[in-house]
């Protein structure tokens, strides 16, 4: 699988902006049970405003990772950034991770043990929020939780034999933003007959990010760009609830809407909207938020609602 002295596996990670966090990446990657002499980093910087090519070039002149940097000197999206990436990868094996990730120290140790000598094969770890930062859950903030095998293949915490990304081409880069791209590649890897595996001691923590409501409101519109990827990849449509709805979250908020258009002529029909408002609720308890916050729950569901009907509109998908 690999020559002496040759890295046995290369992580790459787009970094956009996150000059802290992609700091913490590095020491994470510097503190793997696997030796700095057995993998190498690639990260690519899209166009960052920040201090993170600075940080960057800190980090690739002082070790201890053999830690490559490349620049995109405008933002094009994390699709072409992680394909430049791979692409000057020397490794058989490429784990993705993301500037806002902090691997556990036997991350990439594990995903090699699972993965062995096959090149058949894709293999996706557990992603966990931060618990240095899970404090500051809350309604407005947002992190990532992935305890067993995901059908969306994040980028956060996957890895892929450098054989798969070559004969599949990569990441779409006709999706220029962060939604779908790593949904897309791993279908398409699943339909070539690559076998997803899944190992949940592959862990990597997430970063929890306050980013207010607006914020939150903003990830609820990448719904209609999302929907593309259902566009290209039909099969993915089977996992959608009742094959049609984007979350489980919709189909009982149009009932608690048609709930809430007939009340008045037929008062009873207000026990349509309980289960949605139950929804709304524990959601909001789940995530450190009260009864205060559900008018905002409702609003971002409205807005998703809103985002993927206009996706599906633009692509041409049955989906709400």
């Amino acid at each position: 699988m690999s020559t002496a002295n040759a890295p046995l596996i290369t992580v790459v990670a787009a970094a956009h902006n996150r000059a802290e966090r992609v700091q913490i990446l590095l020491d994470a990657l510097a503190g793997q049970t696997l030796g700095t002499d057995r993998f190498d980093v690639v990260v690519v910087d899209d166009g960052s405003r920040d201090a993170t090519p600075e940080v960057l070039a800190r980090a690739a002149a002082a070790g201890p990772l053999a830690l490559t940097v490349l620049t995109q000197p405008k933002a094009g999206g994390p699709a072409a950034a992680r394909n430049r990436g791979w692409r000057t990868a020397t490794a058989p094996v490429v784990a993705f991770t993301d500037d806002d990730c902090r691997p556990s120290p036997e991350w990439l140790a594990t995903l090699l043990e699972t993965l062995g000598d096959r090149d058949d094969v894709l293999v996706q770890g557990r992603t966990a929020p931060d618990p240095r930062e899970i404090d500051g859950m809350s309604p407005f903030a947002r992190t990532l939780d992935l305890p067993t095998q995901s059908p969306h293949y994040e980028t956060c915490n996957i890895a892929y034999p450098r054989a798969v990304l070559e004969r599949l081409g990569g990441f779409d880069e006709n999706y220029p933003a962060p939604a779908g791209e790593d949904t897309d590649l791993g279908f398409r890897a699943v339909g070539d007959g690559v076998a997803p595996v899944f190992t949940p001691d592959a862990l990597v923590f997430h970063a929890v990010h306050q980013i207010g409501p607006k914020g939150v409101l903003k990830f609820a519109l990448r719904a209609a760009e999302d929907v593309r990827t259902y566009k290209a990849n039909p099969e993915l449509r089977a996992l959608l609830p009742q094959g049609v709805f984007y979350r489980r979250t919709h189909p009982l908020l149009l009932q608690a809407a048609l709930a809430a258009a007939t009340t008045r002529k037929a008062p009873i029909t207000a026990l349509f909207a309980l289960p949605y408002l139950m929804n709304v609720r524990g959601r909001a308890k789940a995530q450190g938020g009260g009864t205060a916050h559900m008018p905002f729950y409702v609003l971002n569901d409205v807005v998703e609602v809103a985002a993927t009907v206009k996706g599906a509109v633009r692509y041409r998908v049955p989906i709400v």
